[in-house]
């Protein structure tokens, strides 16, 4: 026999339909206090992918470790990306309270340890420490945005999530530059606890849900399969192929690894009982089609987005602070379009078309950055990154609500954690992908750009773009030639976005829609009842 832990927030009763079983939402009075720990948590992890990327010349300059700057930041993307569907799974069986805060408390224990490291190989293992906690962080807010919140309602909470994306991609290189230039590298790490206490505060006092205590079993073998399959492609992909060469054994047989493992991971969750990642929900068209979609769009975003501060520095000359601020149209983009979206969202319990557009606008924005030039005014660029932020704030949280409303409630934090899952994989395997297109991309336009141009010059240009210092220290004409190739280089990048963004427009086009669920339901189309069918028996 089951029983129900009590179903509280800020001490009064939760808000639920009729019916044993029905959801125990929260009244908006309850969500409003319980958003500001959940968004305290997301900010923490959003802001740490951005604010990390200022620091990294000073951390390097400090412990003399060129050779392994790529590991400070592949450590987090690994253990964040890996541990992602695992948070998920152990909330649904435990409740996402204790996980949730079992996150935060992980997270600051690596911000801690990372802000003490005395070199470059302590900081690595403390990075991926707080990796560890921040995929624990991003999905089980998203989890529990579903837990208290009923889905025809969730846009009008979901642009606030948008926002806080948004805010930290702008915090992130402002506070990296500040303090870096102030206080020293180590303060990027110390400003998580404050942030981070005052998350654990709220979630600890308020966040007590209704969770259903069960028999259950860990997916132990699960778990060290996908860890192995997800940590082999980002060796392959963020270390081996850009520093041994895509040719080279190593590579490949990393590449080969994952594959397999993969593979075999499908296997062992189709005969496991507790799978991290139930295949079944797969066999819906909406998580499946939404779960595409989460993973190019991260692809293309992740993966372009890295360059236009790097535009900024190197071609505009501007400070670390000066282009986080130069972002601003981006986050004013995604702000108000998530915001609005989600309103209407709410109304009308439809959400196709949002994906839809949010495709066109990704890619036409992609299309207008691959235009940039050494003259470009910054108003063209603000007007680009607005359309940029605009595309990405229709759809970044509205699939996720889509897909959490076409499964099982017993399985919402699996599903959510597995959208979270995608989308990382997406901006992994995106960063890589394009770094590597900048790199090979350079090289063709410098040997075009320099006249007479020996093997060694071209050599010499192509590391000076890789720093923003050793770029502007060249003395022209070589630093018009690198800057002009670094430019050139760009828009290639931009337009190898396209692809993935039109296989994305296809999804969102031929995925179906089942009507947001309300509070209380009413009369349902035939359609959505064949949807909430077919979702039902794949679970059994």
């Amino acid at each position: 026999m089951s029983t129900t832990e009590p179903a509280t927030a800020g001490g009064a009763a939760p808000v639920s339909g009729p019916g044993d079983n029905a959801p125990q939402y929260l009244s908006h009075k309850q969500i409003l206090v319980v958003l500001g720990g959940l968004m305290a948590g997301m900010f923490l992890a959003a802001l740490d992918q951005s604010i990390v990327g200022t620091a990294l010349p000073q951390i390097v300059s400090e412990f003399n470790s060129l050779d392994k700057l790529s590991w400070v930041v592949t450590a987090y993307l690994l253990t964040s990306t890996a541990s992602t569907p695992l948070w998920g799974k152990i909330s649904d069986l435990y409740g996402r309270r204790p996980l949730f805060i079992a996150a935060i408390v992980t997270f600051l224990a690596g911000s801690v340890l990372a802000a003490l490291s005395q070199n470059i190989e302590m900081l690595i293992g403390f990075r991926a420490v707080q990796g560890l906690g921040a995929g624990g962080l991003m999905s089980l807010a998203f989890a529990t945005i579903g837990d208290v919140i009923p889905p025809r309602e969730r846009g009008k909470y979901m642009g606030y999530f948008g926002a806080v994306f948004g805010l930290s991609s702008v915090a992130g290189p402002l506070l990296g530059g500040l303090l870096t230039d102030g206080p020293g590298w180590r303060w990027i790490f110390w400003i998580n606890l404050p942030i981070g206490l005052v998350a654990l505060g709220v979630v600890a006092a308020v966040l007590k849900l209704p969770h259903v205590k069960r028999s259950h079993k860990i997916d132990y073998i699960g778990a060290a399969v996908v860890t192995a399959a997800v940590t082999t492609l980002l060796l392959a992909i963020s270390w081996s192929g850009p520093t041994n060469g895509w040719g080279t054994a190593t590579t490949i047989a990393l590449l080969v690894s994952s594959v397999v493992l993969a593979v075999a991971f499908v296997f062992v969750e189709l005969r496991v009982a507790e799978p991290i990642i139930p295949m079944d929900l797969f066999k819906g068209r909406i998580f499946s089609g939404y779960a595409g979609f989460a993973f190019l769009l991260g692809v293309a975003m992740f993966g372009a987005l890295i360059f236009l501060p790097l535009y900024l520095q190197a071609v505009k000359d501007m400070s670390p602070t000066r282009s986080g601020l130069a972002l601003l149209p981006m986050i004013v983009g995604i702000f108000s379009a998530s915001i609005s979206s989600g309103q209407l969202m709410s109304k009308s319990g439809r959400y196709k078309i949002y994906p839809i557009f949010s495709a066109i606008l990704v890619a036409g924005a992609m299309l207008l950055l691959s235009t940039l030039s050494m003259t470009t005014p910054y108003w063209h660029l603000a007007i680009y990154m607005f359309i940029m932020g605009a595309g990405l704030g229709l759809s970044m949280q509205i699939t996720v609500t889509a897909a959490q409303n076409s499964v099982p409630r017993q399985h919402m934090g699996t599903a959510t954690s597995t959208m979270t899952f995608f989308r990382s994989m997406g901006g992994a395997i995106g960063t890589a992908v394009f770094g590597t297109v900048l790199t090979s991309r350079l090289t063709d336009h410098l040997t075009t750009l320099v006249p007479n141009a020996a093997p060694g010059m071209i050599e010499k240009l192509s590391q000076a773009a890789n720093s923003v210092p050793m770029l502007h220290a060249l003395q022209e004409p070589m630093k018009g030639w690198a800057l002009h190739g670094l430019v050139d280089a760009m828009g290639d990048v931009f337009l190898v976005s396209l692809p993935f963004l039109a296989i994305a427009l296809v999804l969102a086009i031929i995925t179906p829609e089942q009507r947001l669920a309300g509070r209380t339901e009413g009369p349902k189309s035939d359609e959505d009842i064949e949807l909430e069918a077919q979702a039902a028996a794949s679970m059994h």
